[in-house]
């Protein structure tokens, strides 16, 4: 089942993650050290910047980084680091070019097996474990993209009825839910790092 994303919670920036699978993958790439709402709104105003409707990895791959980079510091600055995001999200591209034609649903259009699915999204440049596990939910709930055992490969964000991470949201009152989660991790985190010192 594929559901109408709302991650951005603005229309223009979620109809573009809606129909553009690079723009969904950037956003995840962009999805730290900022509010989500901001990653996922980011590739629109990404695509707006370069006069398109939507993201292609090749032309991103070949932009001229410096030009790049003014692009994602122009306020309002696509990331609050716009140098190093810009240049992450390049190498990502890049990547995408050279292992996948610059087709980006190639990552997952083939897959049969969840644990693939997260392999493939483990080795792009920019996701680590934790980022591969909720892209592979977030592709499983919202995308109706569910190999075998991608639930597995997800590890606890691939749980149903939990409230854990992007893969989650799906409206406002989701989005609320899915950040306590997280402020209550981060103040356990906290608490758990006091007690050790």
């Amino acid at each position: 089942m594929t559901r109408t994303l709302a991650l951005a919670q603005d229309a223009e920036a979620d109809a573009l993650l809606d129909r553009d699978p690079l723009a969904l993958l950037i956003g995840m790439l962009l999805d730290q050290q900022v509010p989500m709402e901001h990653a996922f709104w980011a590739p629109s105003e990404l695509a707006r910047r370069l006069g398109r409707d939507h993201l292609d990895a090749r032309e991103i791959a070949g932009y001229d980084t410096d030009a790049l980079i003014t692009i994602f510091a122009t306020p309002r600055a696509l990331h609050r680091y716009p140098k190093s995001m810009a240049g992450r999200v390049q190498t990502l591209c890049a990547a995408i070019v050279e292992q996948y034609d610059g087709d980006v649903t190639t990552i997952w259009r083939d897959v049969v097996e969840g644990r693939e699915l997260y392999a493939r999204l483990v080795a792009l440049p920019g996701y680590g474990p934790q980022k591969a596990q909720i892209f592979t939910a977030l592709l499983g709930k919202q995308r109706g993209v569910t190999p075998t055992g991608w639930r597995e490969a997800a590890g606890g964000y691939g749980v149903d009825g939990v409230y854990k991470s992007v893969a989650d949201v799906v409206d406002p009152e989701s989005l609320g839910k899915v950040r306590a989660f997280k402020q209550a991790a981060k103040a356990a985190a906290k608490e758990a790092a006091a007690g050790k010192g």
